[in-house]
């Protein structure tokens, strides 16, 4: 039952921290939200930081259960290349998408190390995925890896501040052309 409060607590303050912004979301807005009391948010969450942590925890273990997903599929490299920047673009395509909660939270609590620290680790482990899928096929990922996780990020940024979805289908088409021009297995055909 405390894990059902704490995850019910959580899940109304990430929709609330994503769709509205931290710092403009206060603990009163998600205790009302919540339906709890405000000794049972302190009793699950002791501060703000505490909760925004959990936020980009569980938001973290989302997104990259997401991409593993993608990877366990017996698909070849190159397609599970495609089908990343495709499930980001069903996302983006959406009115409520406002681009990637980490680059949100860093942009508005940079000075919080846990913040920046959560991003950080996020933003490696998906660059990780990338030279994942690149070895699959034999390739070099050190740079390629690198070109792949700045077109995610890059797309990401762009439907933040664009609001045009279809900029991830050229994340993707870019993407795909790293990924040729790193893999022996397409270099060779």
């Amino acid at each position: 039952m405390r894990e059902a409060i704490s995850d019910h607590i959580l899940a109304a303050a990430g929709s609330l921290f994503y769709r509205e912004g931290i710092r403009a979301v206060g603990i009163d807005r998600i205790i009302e939200e919540a339906k709890v009391a405000k000794a049972t948010l302190y009793r699950h969450f002791p501060s703000k930081e505490h909760l925004v942590a959990a936020y980009l925890e569980a938001r973290h273990e989302r997104v990259i259960q997401s991409l593993h997903d993608v990877l366990s599929s017996a698909s070849p490299p190159r397609e599970q290349i495609r089908s990343i920047f495709e499930r980001l673009y069903e996302k983006a395509d959406s009115p409520d998408f406002r681009g990637c909660a980490f680059a949100l939270a860093v942009a508005e609590h940079g000075d919080s190390e846990k913040v920046s620290a959560a991003a950080r680790t996020h933003k490696a482990m998906v660059r990780e995925i990338f030279t994942t899928v690149l070895s699959k096929a034999g390739a070099t990922a050190g740079l390629a890896a690198a070109h792949l996780s700045l077109l995610y990020e890059g797309a990401l940024a762009t439907v933040a501040v664009g609001r045009d979805p279809g900029a991830v289908l050229i994340a993707r088409d870019c993407a795909l052309s790293v990924f040729d021009a790193a893999s022996p297995l397409c270099q060779s055909n």
